[in-house]
This record gives structure tokens, C-alpha cells and sequence, in this order.
């Protein structure tokens, strides 16, 4: 992938070097409740968290200097810039305002506005923050334990937790949300399924605009990010982890459906053919 020599965003923040469990600010517990509850009733959290960060505790411990993975940092600066340009044009073509989420780099531990996490949850996208977090040491483990190696399958990764910062722009998030209250389990993990399909169909998109604007693209990168879905697909895991597969309790698709709408979103650029809540869950 071409990304070396271009513009890196201004909305990484780095917390590699933070000891202990990053918090959203002084409020600690009660300011994640605090959050949560303005979150969930419909309001915009996103004052609060900015005042209880200005009180943002924790140790800022040494950090051995790792010159790879400060490349690999200013790798993912580069296409999380790729990613605002392209939504920002395309939320404008559509008559909204793309409001750029923040990407927060962390190790082995952060809090959010969504609570708790390990670097064990891989990366994720929190809705009532509105940030991405990663920890760069997932990019060793998709290439040594899941097979995925490669920068675009990297790239792949940052734009999928993008495309759930556009279903939050979009309305499409809180809608599920409000559905999986009045679903039973089975019908709230297809709910997740159709809102993980779409996120990779919307990184598909983001790498059709993202290649016509800058031709990013080079020989082998789109097999990567292909061999990145097939391996982070519920069955594969499963079988991987379990020995059999249980499709009642997948929450992200198969290795299959996952590559399809990647390729969809890549093949046609064109938000509008990524509605995965109108098809029947079989078709997808």
C-alpha cells in the first residue's frame, strides 16, 4: 500500500505510554455511568467526556523506543487522514456533515466511554466517544496467529472500525441498538451480524475513493485485506477455537459474507449498495 510521504491526521491520540487503565477523566466510575446514562437517553456525551479529560489521570510510565511500531503509528495516522477525506466528500455529497472520530493508540489496557478494555478485545469503535482504540501489537497477532499479514489488511482493520463511527453519523447504530433491547438473543446477534457486514462494506468503500483519489493500492493488497476478513470470519474462529461451529451465536458473519460485502463496497464505491438490513438474513 502507498501511504509513505502523506498527510497524517491530527485525531490520533497516543496513550502507548500510560500506565495502568486509562480513565475518562477524573469522574473514573461514576463519570463512565455518567456517559453511559446521557448516551442511552439520546443526548451527546461527547461535553462531558471533554471536561472529565481535563482531569485525566495515570501514571506516564517509560516506554521502550520501538521504531517499527512507531512507523506502523504514523501508518495508521496516515489512513485514518485517507478516511476523513474520503467521508468527509462523501457525507457532503450526500447533504450531511462527516464529523471526524478521534483513533486513540494504547497497550495492553484502556478505559473508555465504554468501559474497560484489554488489548485481548482487539480494536474497537465506541459509539458514545465516538474513538477508535488500538493496540498495535493486534497487527503482530493478525499476521503470527491469524494469517493475515500485510499493511492494506492493517488499513482494512482501521476502516471497518471507521465505518461504525459512520453508522453512529448515520443513525444506523442507535437503531439496532433499540431493536436488540426488543430482540431475543438470537435475533440481537443477527442485528450485529448485518451492522459488522456493513462496516466491512463501508471499508470497501473507503478503498475504492481512497485508491481514485491517491492510487494507494499496489499488487497483493487486495488479497490481504480479503485474507484478513476470511480470517477474522465467525466460523473460521470458532472452528479455530472451539473445534465446530455454532451459527446461532455468530455476532460479526461468516468468512464468506464478510468478504462479499468488503468487495461489494470496494467494486462499487456507492454508499446506497450497502444496506445489509433489507436483505434476508440468508442472503447476505
Amino acid at each position: 500500500m502507498r501511504w509513505k510521504g502523506r498527510r497524517q491526521s491530527e485525531n490520533v491520540e497516543d496513550r502507548r505510554s500510560i500506565r495502568g487503565p486509562a480513565m475518562v477523566g477524573g469522574g473514573g466510575l461514576l463519570g463512565l455511568i455518567l456517559v453511559a446514562a446521557v448516551y442511552f437517553l439520546g443526548g451527546d456525551p461527547r461535553p462531558i467526556i471533554q471536561e472529565l479529560q481535563k482531569n485525566q489521570p495515570g501514571q506516564q510510565g517509560a516506554v521502550r523506543a520501538n521504531a517499527e511500531e512507531d512507523e506502523l503509528a504514523q501508518f495508521v495516522s496516515v489512513v485514518l487522514a485517507d478516511t476523513e477525506d474520503v467521508w468527509t466528500d462523501l457525507f457532503r455529497k450526500m447533504g450531511k456533515s462527516y464529523r471526524k472520530p478521534k483513533l486513540v493508540l494504547f497497550r495492553d489496557q484502556v478505559r473508555s466511554a465504554c468501559g474497560f478494555q484489554s488489548a485481548a478485545t482487539g480494536p474497537f469503535y465506541c459509539p458514545p466517544d465516538e474513538q477508535v482504540y488500538i493496540d498495535l501489537s493486534f497487527y503482530d497477532q493478525m499476521k503470527n496467529q491469524l494469517g493475515a499479514p500485510g499493511d492494506f489488511a492493517q488499513a482494512y482493520v482501521i476502516a471497518h472500525e471507521v465505518g461504525h463511527h459512520v453508522q453512529k453519523l448515520l443513525g444506523i447504530s442507535d437503531q439496532v441498538h433499540i431493536l436488540q433491547q426488543r430482540a431475543n438473543k438470537e435475533k440481537s446477534n443477527e442485528l450485529l451480524v448485518r451492522l459488522e457486514l456493513q462496516a466491512d462494506f463501508f471499508a470497501g468503500v473507503w478503498a475504492h475513493h481512497a485508491h481514485q483519489n491517491w492510487q494507494i493500492l499496489e499488487a497483493g493488497d487486495i488479497e490481504e485485506a480479503l485474507q484478513a476478513a476470511t480470517a477474522i470470519g465467525d466460523d473460521r474462529l470458532q472452528m479455530k477455537s472451539q473445534g465446530y461451529i455454532v451459527p446461532e451465536s455468530f455476532t460479526h458473519g461468516t468468512s464468506e459474507q464478510r468478504s462479499k460485502w468488503f468487495v461489494r463496497g470496494l467494486k462499487t464505491g456507492d454508499v446506497s449498495q450497502g444496506d445489509t438490513f433489507a436483505l434476508p438474513y440468508d442472503a447476505l
